[in-house]
């Protein structure tokens, strides 16, 4: 996965003549995204999936390109379709089998379903796979650590999403369960099928790590800054918007528990 043809594009302003670097795709992506969601509890029910659709693929456009600048677009596709794979597939095993999340079943809103799950939900695994991946590299250089680390984070982000996805009729569960009607069954899953995700690209892309031998800063920033404003974001929404402060701390514990020190590790790296 080195071949000359697949070369990783250099960070922005780095070898350039210009004093001012260009602004990466992934910053300009990630500032809609942002706007679309700090606008989002404002939009009017009856367009409430046309705007969660839009919110995703800006998200899903936000970590592409960051994965496509850091590590070229060649490597970037075929790790995210490594994700999108493993995690429909797994998708499709849960709805029919009930395994490894439990029984449920998605709704109409995510669109049309390929054996129940609608092929937008592989964008849910790809979108933050991402994101976690680079969280995990700034907290550990052990491969099999980092493909936990990852894990965690992946499933820390879903401690907001499913509930708030539940709430509005995405999919339902057979059997609700204590925390905010999810079954702890889901979180073990979403453990295992990130592990999954992420040991595959510990062999597909080992030398993938956000920072060098000496502790110093080798990756963009596009990545991390997504996971920390998720985190962020979504404590913010649950507790200001969405009167759900139950979720905002466990959702907030969960990611940031992750999210602060691999942040507080970024600014120790400096500049690249």
């Amino acid at each position: 996965m080195t071949d000359s043809t697949d070369s990783v594009p250099p960070l922005a302003g780095q070898d350039r003549p210009s004093s001012i670097p260009p602004v990466r795709p992934s910053r300009l992506l990630l500032g809609a995204l942002v706007a679309a969601q700090v606008a989002y509890p404002r939009v009017p029910e009856r367009r409430r999936q046309a705007a969660t659709r839009g919110v995703v693929g800006l998200m899903l456009a936000t970590s592409l390109a960051d994965a496509a600048e850091v590590r070229g677009p060649r490597r970037a596709a075929v790790l995210a379709g490594a994700a999108a794979a493993i995690g429909f597939a797994a998708e499709v095993a849960g709805v029919a089998t009930g395994r490894p999340f439990g029984h449920y079943a998605y709704g109409p809103g995510l669109g049309r379903r390929v054996a129940g799950v609608p092929p937008a939900a592989a964008a849910a695994w790809t979108m933050m796979a991402r994101p976690s991946w680079v969280v995990a590299g700034h907290l550990t250089r052990r491969p099999t650590a980092r493909t936990v680390l990852a894990a965690a984070a992946l499933a820390a982000w879903d401690v907001f999403l499913d509930p708030r996805m539940v709430r509005e009729g995405y999919w339902t569960w057979d059997t609700p369960g204590r925390y905010e009607g999810i079954p702890l069954s889901n979180y073990a899953g979403w453990l295992a099928t990130g592990a999954t995700v992420f040991a595959t690209w510990a062999a597909l892309d080992p030398d993938d790590d956000p920072l060098a031998p000496d502790g110093r800063l080798r990756a963009g920033d596009g990545a991390l800054a997504l996971y920390a404003w998720t985190a962020a974001g979504e404590t913010t929404a649950n507790l200001a918007f969405w009167g759900r402060p139950r979720v905002a701390a466990a959702g907030g514990a969960a990611m940031g528990a992750l999210a602060a020190p691999a942040v507080a590790r970024r600014m120790a790296a400096g500049s690249p």
